[in-house]
């Protein structure tokens, strides 16, 4: 007999070889010392459940290729090397930034083709392309040509659309209300807290992504609110209520790309004279806690201009810009503004990365000054905007508005990598070319901060690292991801007779909130 003459029985067969091997392959996601290290022992009954929660997720897929083909053993091939492909990519996510594929990479797919340096992504080329094609047509083609399809003679048409709609069907239905929140509910069960190593454990990669996008998907805006309105702790208080002839505050941030003190590190010979300045007449200065070992600065990003732990934002902390706006009435530039403050978000990259274009309106930023604004030609200038440059850009904007409240918030690019030959002189070494970066960082930083302190105005300076470099060549991993933060009275908020304090290591979601607080701008709301 031949093996398609017993089409359902061929199906289960392949389904079972298919299931086999995804759960023999799924381990591959993480370094066995990391997976070991994230398996954390569970009862019997929990084991089983996660184990179950990866079969629902194989047999769509598996089901997705079976209703365009109708070939159970193309499905075999296709549906493992879907699952070893997502597999592979969280492996090779993790070795690079320490973290496994999460569901919100999925939204920066477009971005990572259209941005490959910046995501050190050059080997997605021509002969990727080629490689793809080749695999993706040719061994379907082959299947094509040598498997017959199983679709029953009769009534084809319904049954190709019953394929479909059981297919498919599922996956429309998650963006269903009335599906959505019993599924999303079932899964958060399932799930629990949001681990996204403990869970690529549990659950796969491909599993994984699915169930935390449920998640997502399930979270609404009113919950979100009203749970973070309980962990809020300080409000904006009496913002600047002086009279009219005072001047006004004027608050700058800036986040430094990749900004690390490699002295920490025992790294001799590199002076950064302006930073090692403000730290002697700063508020407060020391090391950052990392939100993120060396990547995705949104994510600190965020968590500075709300306010927000990781924690606090729960499923939306891996890419928080996604839905910005169910942060609106937390973060902090909607407060500054809403209480009468300019506020302005420069940043000199594509105003459409990270969907900064939409996530900053909403977060409460007038006036976005972006890319298309600077005189920039990456042959001419590098492949970033200067830090210079960037100051100079900032200055022009702060003079624009001298009587406005004003909060301004940079985030500047000339620090990121590759460092690669040809980004400063001759220099060929990575760590030779970052530190020159640094060096140059510390020139414009010194640069603003003399500008600053001449203004006839309260000003506060906030510098921070964003995160650690991804500096290969130096560290792998960076032996302490902190980076280093200072927070500098100028202008008339300066206290000329302030001695110097003592390092203090502080969180990014404290930052904004402990300036105002030294700024007199806030105070602790009683509990």
């Amino acid at each position: 007999m031949h093996i398609h003459d017993a089409p359902i029985l061929l199906t289960i067969l392949c389904f079972s070889l298919v299931c086999i091997a995804v759960y023999a392959t799924d381990w591959l996601a993480l370094p066995f010392a990391v997976y070991r290290k994230n398996a954390v022992r569970r009862p019997m009954a929990r084991t089983l459940i996660d184990l179950a929660a990866r079969l629902p997720v194989i047999a769509l897929v598996f089901a997705g290729f079976f209703a365009v083909t109708w070939r159970p053993i193309y499905c075999v091939q296709a549906t493992i090397s879907f699952f070893v492909i997502f597999t592979g990519i969280s492996r090779a996510k993790f070795q690079f930034i320490r973290e496994p594929l999460v569901f919100s990479d999925i939204a920066l797919v477009v971005d990572v083709f259209k941005y490959k340096e910046i995501f050190y992504a050059t080997s997605l080329n021509v002969f990727f392309w080629i490689f793809s094609f080749l695999y993706v047509f040719g061994v379907t083609g082959l299947y094509f040509y040598f498997e017959p399809h199983i679709l029953p003679d009769t009534a084809r048409f319904l049954w190709i659309l019953l394929g479909l709609l059981v297919a498919f069907g599922p996956w429309f239905a998650l963006f269903y209300g009335p599906v959505n929140g019993p599924v999303s509910r079932l899964t958060q069960w399932v799930v629990g807290p949001i681990d996204i190593k403990k869970n690529t454990v549990r659950f796969g990669t491909f599993t994984s992504v699915v169930l935390h996008f449920v998640i997502w998907l399930g979270r609404r805006r009113e919950k979100i609110v009203r749970e973070l309105s309980t962990l809020i702790k300080s409000a904006l208080h009496d913002l600047w209520d002086g009279d009219d002839d005072e001047a006004p505050p004027l608050i700058v941030i800036w986040q430094s790309e990749s900004f690390i003190d490699l002295r920490h590190f025992g790294v001799k010979g590199l002076k950064l004279p302006n930073l090692d300045r403000l730290r002697k007449q700063s508020a407060q200065w020391g090391r950052m806690t990392s939100v993120f070992e060396g990547g995705y600065t949104l994510r600190t990003e965020f968590a500075v201009l709300s306010g927000l732990q990781p924690e606090d934002v729960d499923i939306d902390a891996s890419y928080p810009y996604l839905r910005a706006g169910h942060y609106a009435d937390i973060v902090w530039p909607n407060k500054l503004k809403n209480a009468g403050w300019k506020t302005q978000f420069v940043h000199p990259y594509d105003r459409t990365f990270f969907l900064r274009h939409k996530a900053m309106p909403q977060l409460g930023f007038d006036h976005m000054m972006m890319l298309d604004e600077f005189d920039h030609k990456p042959e001419r200038d590098g492949p970033y905007v200067s830090d210079l440059a960037l100051t100079k850009s900032v200055i022009r904007e702060i003079d624009k508005d001298p009587d406005l409240k004003n909060f301004v918030f940079v985030a500047s690019m000339a620090n990121h990598g590759p460092w690669e030959a040809g980004r400063v002189k001759d220099e060929t070494d990575p760590v030779a070319i970052y530190t020159e970066l640094l060096r140059r960082a510390d020139h414009a930083l010194g640069n603003l901060a003399h500008y600053l302190d001449t203004l006839d105005r309260p000003v506060w300076l906030l510098f921070y690292g964003d995160h650690a470099p991804l500096l290969k060549a130096f560290a792998d991993p960076f032996p302490d991801p902190r980076t280093d933060y200072v927070i500098v009275p100028l202008g008339r908020a300066r206290a000329h007779s302030q001695r110097p304090v003592p390092a203090q290591e502080e969180a990014p979601w404290n930052l904004l909130g402990t300036l105002l607080r030294y700024a007199g701008l806030s105070k602790e709301l009683p509990s």
